[in-house]
């Protein structure tokens, strides 16, 4: 079995619940301001940074609704603070407006979302993986996302530390989809003695000469002075040229559209988190992401015992999707299965990868359970 390196010193072992782990490392990460609204299956992670954001002079405010929230960690973030907000399905529909504007503007924030069973108010206690193309599509335009999927309490701390330091370097918002199983479970984890994370680009040039989003190379990530800083610039949600004004040229807005999925795909290497478990000598392979990994992870090795060589691909970013893995994987095996607690959201992506060398098969499940390891086994043997 074969997983990611990890580089953070360990200071302790501690019992965390999930929540509490995503608020602990996002401290660590250096978030110091968090504004948001109580929803279940994220109402933890209010409640804890409430608590734990002023001992080490940070700033909590609970807001009158999603929108407000998402709203006030931009205007931190643009002051130049590390902001966070956490929320459920409903809160991050309400929330898409102004992602879409963080992801033009380019302001680096972290959004949790905890899934629960939906449409609506759905079910809120029970899981899901309903959110997974809201994620990716929720807000309008052809804009870039990178969204992170935790499948245990430790890769929920560990992925915190991770969708920071993105956000950081490359001025984007940075999705955390986790889900209720994993948002309330309780786990050893190992906290790192000290967690770094790399500074967000500030300029180099004194304010007369700062050009808000002048950049030297197509997929360059552009400087960013934080307001009050003596730099004075315009922020906008309009198409906007190099000097952070508005602009209807098309060329101008094709341009900018194209950076922007430009600094992400260029650091492919940097957002491919993903893990390997038997798959050396795998000829069937399942790819999954949250909880259904741990059903997926028990399968294999029940598979295995029967005397089939099963694998697991599990994935930790979803978006942008991690196409040369699947395809990778669909030239060494002869069949892929794909749990999911919802109807397929993820599956057609796997299918688009494999780009029909290996079928797919889709197992779904949208009833607030979570599956069986027998259940995934079947689609094994």
């Amino acid at each position: 079995m074969q997983g990611r390196h990890h580089e953070m010193a360990v200071a302790a072992r501690r019992l965390l619940q999930g929540n509490e782990a995503c608020a602990e490392a996002a401290i660590a990460a250096g978030c110091r301001f968090y504004a948001g609204y109580p929803i279940t299956p994220s109402s933890e992670i209010a409640e804890y940074m409430a608590r734990r954001l002023p001992e080490v002079g940070g700033t909590f405010i609970q807001m009158e609704d999603e929108m407000a929230s998402i709203a006030a960690c931009i205007g931190a973030s643009l002051a130049g603070v590390r902001a966070m907000t956490a929320t459920s399905g409903p809160g991050f529909s309400l929330m898409q407006e102004n992602l879409g504007y963080a992801c033009l503007a380019e302001i680096p924030i972290v959004v949790v979302d905890v899934q629960r069973v939906g449409p609506s108010t759905g079910m809120p206690t029970l899981p899901s993986q309903g959110d997974v193309m809201q994620a990716r599509w929720g807000t309008h335009g052809d804009h870039p996302i990178v969204v992170l999927v935790p499948a245990s309490v430790a890769e929920y701390y560990e992925l915190t530390v991770k969708a920071f330091q993105i956000s950081e370097i490359l001025r984007t918002p940075v999705v955390l989809l986790a889900d209720e199983v994993v948002a309330h479970m309780r786990e050893v984890v190992s906290v790192p003695a000290e967690v770094t994370v790399k500074e967000r680009p500030t300029p180099a040039v004194p304010p007369e000469a700062y050009v808000p989003y002048r950049v030297s190379a197509p997929d360059e990530v552009p400087p960013m002075a934080p307001l009050g800083s003596g730099y004075r610039f315009h922020v906008t949600g309009l198409y906007h040229g190099e000097d952070g004004f508005p602009t209807n040229d098309p060329r101008v807005a094709e341009a900018l559209i194209r950076r922007l999925h430009a600094k992400i795909e260029a650091r492919r290497d940097l957002l491919t988190l993903a893990t390997r478990h038997y798959l050396e000598d795998a000829d069937v392979a399942v790819v999954a992401y949250g909880s259904p990994v741990r059903a997926a992870l028990r399968a294999v090795r029940e598979a295995r015992a029967l005397g089939v060589r099963a694998g697991l691909l599990q994935l930790s970013c979803i978006w942008p999707f991690p196409s040369h893995l699947v395809r990778e994987l669909a030239q060494q095996v002869r069949a892929l299965a794909v749990p999911e607690m919802n109807l397929g959201q993820l599956v057609g992506e796997v299918e688009r990868a494999a780009a029909g060398l290996v079928p797919v098969r889709s197992l779904s499940r949208v009833g607030g359970e979570l599956f069986t390891p027998d259940e995934i086994l079947q689609a094994l043997v």
